[in-house]
């Protein structure tokens, strides 16, 4: 099992501080590190400077945000990703979701499973480097007069040395979107993965897989959430609640949150949607109050070194080829320290 760590989504003034935790990263024995993209920074920036400052460390973006770029940008800033970190890029895509898309985009949330397909296969035409055309719903190169171009438009070969071999994962929670990946993509990049009810997203994963005449174990399955080490269960799963509750209530709407969604196809159905009621009511403590203990730290790996490599193990046990570790910690060296615990830890068992 690999192990892969993660920049955050949200502002980040203290580059340094990313710069030292990528190298010390990279001398543990890590093998990728994940750039999100929420509403902040971009996913690309970040990753080039750290490929500056590493030689060995594998880079991903986590995730581009599907229907913000074009299928040709996102090509030519994976390869010049790739190209620039001698080979070291990995594209991670996600749909994100409209209120991010249209909300800070300014762009319709139209159909995303479809789009992420078509920028896929446009990419891998792209990656191949040689001369194509593409008639989709979304996308249409070279673009037609009937398609609203002005009808001078034609055909390109791409100018980039080509990357055939240029990995892309994809962030996906639904049943369509997680089947989708299954069939076209080199990884997954999974979230609110409980090892327990694995199957709810490794299943249609495998059945896209299996149609499209490869096996689950050609797909990555990164999967990634918390490490803590502690002796005090219960402070920590009251630390939890209030980002699950977040979760449920803020990250979308009462009837489209993919992570709420997620958590119903895993059982919590009745938890979930009372916490959702009570957020959206704006009885905030009430619904942070109302998340289960249980579910707090089903998907966390925390306790003593016993109980984390238990948890790791099961991980391990379910499927997954690189575990994404986000360890706890109040500053860099602290985050350094469980690091380097967990990564003792998960050489002993891989």
């Amino acid at each position: 099992m690999k192990v892969a760590v993660g920049l955050h989504k949200n502002s980040i003034d203290d580059w340094d501080s990313g710069v030292d935790f990528a190298v010390a990263a990279e001398k543990l024995g890590v093998d990728s590190l994940w750039n999100a993209e929420g509403w902040a920074h971009d996913a690309a920036t970040p990753l080039a400077y750290l490929m500056a400052k590493t030689t060995s460390l594998r880079f991903g973006s986590g995730i581009f945000q599907v229907g913000t770029r074009t299928p040709g940008l996102i090509a030519m800033t994976a390869q010049a990703l790739d190209s620039l970190s001698g080979g070291r890029f990995m594209l991670g895509l996600g749909t994100s979701g409209p209120q991010v898309i249209e909300g800070w985009h300014g762009l319709p949330f139209s159909k995303p499973v479809l789009h992420t397909k078509e920028v896929i296969e446009i990419c891998r035409k792209i990656f191949l480097g040689e001369k194509f055309s593409y008639d989709g719903h979304h996308w249409q190169l070279p673009l037609t007069k009937e398609r609203g171009g002005t009808g001078l438009s034609k055909s390109l070969v791409p100018g980039a040395t080509p990357t055939p071999d240029l990995p892309i994962y994809v962030a996906s929670l639904g049943p369509k979107n997680l089947h989708m990946t299954g069939q076209l993509a080199d990884g997954w990049l999974g979230t609110v993965f409980l090892p327990d009810t694995a199957e709810v997203f490794l299943g249609p994963i495998k059945l896209g897989a299996q149609e499209a005449g490869r096996s689950i174990s050609d797909i990555d399955i990164v999967v990634g959430t918390r490490v803590q080490f502690s002796e005090d269960i219960e402070k920590l799963a009251e630390e939890l609640k209030p980002g699950l509750a977040f979760q449920f209530g803020a990250m979308g709407t009462k009837n489209q949150n993919f992570y709420a969604d997620a958590y119903r196809r895993q059982g919590w159905a009745d938890e979930v949607s009372r916490i959702q009621s009570l957020w959206i009511a704006g009885k905030r403590d009430e619904a942070r109050s109302q998340v289960p203990t249980e579910m707090a730290l089903s998907g966390v790996v925390v306790g003593s070194p016993t109980e984390v490599k238990e948890k790791l193990i099961r991980y391990k046990q379910v499927g997954v080829n690189t575990f994404r570790v986000d360890p706890a910690g109040n500053s860099i060296a602290d985050r350094l320290d469980t690091l380097e615990e967990t990564m003792k830890i998960i050489k002993e068992i891989s």
